[in-house]
């Protein structure tokens, strides 16, 4: 079994993404938005900060208390929307219950969506997208990367895409018929689900269940990207769970042909194509 290195594919992606900022005009500037004081959400929107800054891309830092309105929140990002050279502008999910995500998703200037979940930039994706300039979800891209990295040949193959979820199994789908390749989604109401997994070469699984596929649920040499995350077993005095991924690591080491880990998979790759998505905003203004 091949383990497809997410690590090592960013930092392909990252050393190119600087290189092409070096080369424009400005500076472009990336926002990601914090509302409260989650640990989990200050991790990952630091995490990003320092990504961004790493290929000199500059990171505006908004945070703002768990009190504040939809209404509130929602003027604050028309200023964001305006401030010289911002490229992307992402907000860190899941929001405060009291906050109305669609009004607020959807208040981040079409252009700068970087996460194409606003209601504009989601239905370009899905009717009118060309991958070398628009902007596409970041996880959805980044699980071709992975496949990619693979160097299989796609066409004729059975690819069956696990899930139907707004960032991974909708998008991926969209993604496939761009390029003309089979697929079939398989999800909870699909009868013989467990039929089709053993008939697929690529499963790209992105359904948050812990361990689900097991070696007896694909065929020898299959590929396999895991963008599913899920915490496994107790949290004793208050430790972080382990995240694990859709698939049985080793229940299928010795079938599958390849696979990606988790973590250390999809998810590095996730923020490199996000940034990805900031210098396409970027070199969209370079006249």
């Amino acid at each position: 079994m091949n383990i497809i290195n997410g690590k090592k594919i960013r930092g392909k992606i990252l050393a190119k993404i600087k290189k092409e900022v070096f080369e424009l005009p400005f500076k472009p500037v990336f926002c990601d938005i914090l509302v409260g004081d989650d640990p989990a959400s200050i991790q990952y929107v630091d995490m990003k900060a320092r990504t961004a800054e790493m290929v000199g891309i500059h990171f505006h830092k908004a945070v703002f208390p768990v009190s504040i309105s939809t209404d509130d929140l929602v003027k604050e990002i028309k200023l964001l929307n305006n401030i010289d050279n911002m490229c992307g502008i992402i907000v860190q999910l899941p929001l405060p219950p009291h906050l109305d995500k669609k009004i607020i998703l959807d208040s981040i200037d079409p252009c700068l969506d970087v996460d194409c979940l606003g209601a504009v930039a989601s239905e370009k994706f899905y009717n009118n997208y060309e991958s070398e300039k628009d902007l596409a979800y970041p996880t959805a891209l980044a699980c071709m990367a992975l496949l990619d990295s693979t160097n299989v040949v796609l066409k004729g193959k059975i690819i069956v895409v696990l899930g139907r979820g707004e960032l991974v199994g909708k998008p991926v789908v969209a993604l496939l018929a761009y390029r003309g390749l089979n697929y079939l989604v398989v999800h909870s109401k699909t009868e013989n689900k467990e039929h089709l997994l053993q008939q697929a070469d690529v499963v790209i699984s992105g359904i948050g269940k812990g361990k689900y596929i097991t070696g007896n649920l694909i065929k020898f040499g299959a590929i396999l990207v895991d963008a599913g995350t899920s915490e496994e077993g107790d949290s004793p005095l208050g430790d972080r769970k382990n995240i694990v991924g859709d698939v049985d690591f080793d229940s299928v080491k010795n079938i599958a042909g390849y696979v990606s880990p988790v973590p250390g998979g999809v998810g590095p790759v996730t923020v490199a194509m996000l940034l990805n998505n900031v210098l396409k905003v970027a070199k969209s203004r370079v006249k």
